[in-house]
C-alpha cells in the first residue's frame, strides 16, 4: 500500500491510508465509509492539504471491530454507541455494553431460528400434501396449502414476521 505521511495534531503520522486504500484493506466499501463517518460510527478523519481524507491504523481496527459486529447482525446503532465508549474512557467499560448488546442479539437469533423451525415444519407438510394428495380436483377449491395441523394457529403473529423477515431488498412478503 502507498502511504503518505501528513500531520496529526501538529505531529507527523506515517503510514496514513487514503479511503480507497482503507477500503481495500477493510472489505468495506468507500460509500459505506463515508456514511460511516456522516453518521458518527467513525470519526471524521484527518484531511492532506488537498482535501483527501486520512487515516491511521485505528481507523482499520475500527473498522474491521464494525464489519464483525454487523457481520453477527448487531444493529448500526447499537454498535455506534459501544463505539463512542471506545473513544471516551477505558476499554473495560465497553465490555457490559458489548456483552449485552451480544445476548440480545442471540436472544432474537433463537427466537427467529425457532419461528424458522415452525416455517420449516410447515413447508415441509404442504410439500407432502402435494406429494401425496390425489391430483383430482376437489369441489372445495384447493386446500393444499392447508396447516392447520403444523403451527398455523398463529399466522399472523410470529410465524407472518419471520415470513417478513425472510423477504429480500425490494421484494414483497412472502405470502
Amino acid at each position: 500500500m502507498v502511504a503518505a505521511h501528513i500531520k496529526q495534531g501538529g505531529a507527523p503520522v506515517a503510514h496514513a491510508l487514503t479511503i480507497g486504500q482503507l477500503a481495500k484493506a477493510t472489505g468495506v466499501a468507500a460509500k459505506t465509509i463515508r456514511f460511516y463517518e456522516q453518521i458518527g460510527v467513525l470519526p471524521t478523519p484527518n484531511r492532506t492539504e488537498a482535501g483527501y481524507r486520512q487515516y491511521d491504523q485505528s481507523g482499520v481496527q475500527r473498522l474491521r471491530f464494525i464489519r464483525r459486529a454487523r457481520s453477527l447482525g448487531l444493529p448500526l446503532r447499537d454498535v455506534k454507541t459501544v463505539i463512542v465508549g471506545l473513544d471516551g474512557g477505558p476499554r473495560l467499560a465497553v465490555r457490559p455494553r458489548l456483552l449485552a448488546l451480544v445476548r440480545r442479539q442471540l436472544s432474537a437469533v433463537q427466537h427467529q431460528s425457532s419461528e424458522l423451525g415452525l416455517l420449516q415444519r410447515q413447508l415441509e407438510h404442504v410439500l407432502h400434501r402435494l406429494l401425496t394428495s390425489p391430483r383430482e380436483r376437489s369441489r372445495e377449491g384447493c386446500q393444499c396449502l392447508d396447516t392447520e395441523s403444523v403451527g398455523e394457529r398463529q399466522p399472523h403473529g410470529r410465524v407472518a414476521r419471520t415470513r417478513a423477515q425472510l423477504k429480500g431488498p425490494g421484494e414483497r412478503a412472502l405470502r
